[in-house]
């Protein structure tokens, strides 16, 4: 790799610390001018949608996430005022909690439990994890991110005897997701087994009128922040979502909200060159043909970042990966993101990315900063820091000479400010991308189909349940209960589900197997 180029290609953008080094991802100056037009109309469709025109037209609905960092530019003064008012009351609410004037059945709040799934847990866990300091915290964090009952009791068995000292905050828009109604469920049970009440250790945040709404008015729970219908689940982590654990762990919410508006405003510029995202989104098409034929690598060398690529699965993933494009066509698009950190990943799956099958492409996130203090030389004249970089840029020189293509993000420090302009980098650079391939990156048609196809099983589980139930000391096998039921063309789903019911004992269901597996009956005992 020649000086010149990686002069050439690498973007540098002090006034946000951040620098984009493009030199390894094979573009050339041709592939800027021939995206001049393309990119025209993609500044103009971003433009109009923080202007307020609908961007996602499949459900009507304005897309803002842009506004909640700065409310200036609300479509309407009613929405200005109501952003505003709500990041006032997040960091009220932080400092009652903290001073003890808002305070749980056993005392002041210590731990803080957030009930929720996919943008509602991700991204909080993201900034918790990247920014928390156990021993300066004000509060612990803690998560409910599925409905997995051996995983609940792990969390609450982390929380141990500060249950009564414990926040719970329940994360839905609608108030009806399936995993964080059974979460807050399991957690009103657990408060309850000790003698407490749930509601005195409640917030939600919800939208306005969901059945999570109705039910927090009902029972008096603490407080309610809301969840507009104009900010997706995957884009909503500054905003309320994000914000009330943030300010309640003891993180600068301020400084999130400042950084991600700096990087806004920067990502607003109509240069491909001098717009970080743009150039983001360039690097991913030309790696992936602009149709995701390569995966994306995500390499963030620092252990507060591990996350950082579980956030972006969602908010790529689910934004990019679609059937269909804006005009109806079957496009199948999407970018598959996974990664975990460097330089552990040199030790697990960096040996197939240099030597096997070419079908990626890596994003390096690089950390200049190594902590907070000094460092002591681990070899004369050496950090541990130092061996952080080393691996990072061998890896990198190990990648390119095997022609393995990468792009680098370089800040200074993880902060507040730092991680939030990573947030909204990656959120510019998606909504660049999608409208370079022509789809609708604000809504997730996939995710409601798995909704309803779960919502099947459930309604077939208590079928077979009621089926067994009337059929007391009869033993069924699969084919025959799904018969029994009217479901004669489900005869896998209904032993899966059959299955899993007798491994719990779930109503008395028992599970018999002489013969063959496929052969094993199901019963009820008299």
């Amino acid at each position: 790799m020649s000086w010149e180029r990686f002069t050439q290609y690498s973007f540098h953008f002090p006034e946000v610390s951040l620098a984009i080094d493009l030199s390894r991802i094979g573009l050339k100056n041709d592939d800027f001018e021939a995206f001049e037009s393309r990119f025209a109309k993609a500044f103009q469709d971003m433009d109009a949608l923080e202007k307020g025109e609908i961007a996602n037209p499949d459900e009507g609905r304005m897309v803002g996430h842009y506004w909640l960092r700065d409310p200036e530019r609300a479509p309407t003064q009613k929405l200005k005022v109501e952003i505003e008012e709500t990041i006032e009351q997040i960091k009220q609410f932080a400092s009652s909690v903290h001073s003890g004037q808002i305070k749980g059945q056993n005392g002041v709040f210590s731990d803080i439990l957030v009930i929720g799934i996919g943008g509602s847990a991700l991204g909080p866990q993201f900034v918790s994890h990247a920014l928390g300091n156990p021993s300066k915290d004000k509060t612990r964090v803690h998560f409910f991110d599925n409905t997995d009952p051996d995983g609940m009791d792990l969390v609450l068995d982390a929380i141990g005897g500060n249950l009564g000292q414990t926040l719970s905050l329940v994360v839905s828009k609608s108030g009806g997701t399936a995993e964080t109604r059974n979460g807050m469920l399991e957690a009103k049970t657990a408060y309850e087994k000790k003698g407490l009440n749930f509601a005195a250790h409640a917030v939600a945040i919800t939208g306005d009128r969901s059945k999570l709404d109705t039910v927090a008015i009902n029972e008096n729970w603490i407080a309610r922040f809301p969840m507009w219908d104009w900010v997706g689940g995957r884009t909503s982590v500054l905003g309320p979502v994000g914000l009330v654990p943030a300010a309640l762990q003891g993180i600068d919410v301020d400084a999130l909200l400042s950084g991600a508006k700096a990087i806004d405003a920067l990502t607003r510029q109509t240069s491909i060159k001098s717009n970080p995202a743009a150039l983001l989104a360039l690097s991913w098409y030309h790696a992936t043909d602009g149709k995701g034929k390569k995966d994306m690598v995500v390499l963030p060398y620092k252990d507060r970042l591990l996350l950082f690529s579980r956030y972006l699965q969602q908010l790529i993933m689910e934004s990019l990966g679609k059937e269909f494009d804006l005009q109806g066509n079957v496009v199948n698009q999407g970018i598959t993101v996974y990664g975990n950190k460097g330089s552990t990943d040199q030790h697990a799956y960096v040996q197939q990315l240099r030597e096997g099958v070419p079908n990626f492409f890596v994003t390096f996130i690089e950390i200049l900063k190594d902590r907070s203090g000094p460092s002591i030389e681990v070899e004369d004249g050496v950090t541990s820091g130092d061996f952080l970089q080393g691996f990072y840029l061998g890896t990198r020189d190990a990648l390119s000479e095997k022609g393995r293509e990468s792009v680098t993000i370089t800040t200074n420090a993880v902060s507040p400010e730092s991680v939030s302009r990573l947030i909204a980098l990656y959120e510019r650079a998606v909504g660049l991308y999608a409208s370079l391939v022509g789809i609708n990156a604000y809504h997730q048609p996939g995710v409601e189909a798995g909704k309803k196809a779960a919502g099947i099983a459930i309604d077939l589980c208590k079928a077979i349940t009621a089926s067994l139930q009337d059929a007391k000391g009869e033993s069924l096998d699969a084919p025959g209960l799904a018969q029994a039921i009217g479901q004669s063309a489900e005869a896998e789903l209904v032993y899966k589900l059959a299955t899993h019911l007798a491994a719990n004992g779930t109503s008395g269901i028992r599970k018999s197997s002489s013969g063959a597996w496929h052969e094993a009956t199901f019963s009820v005992s008299e």
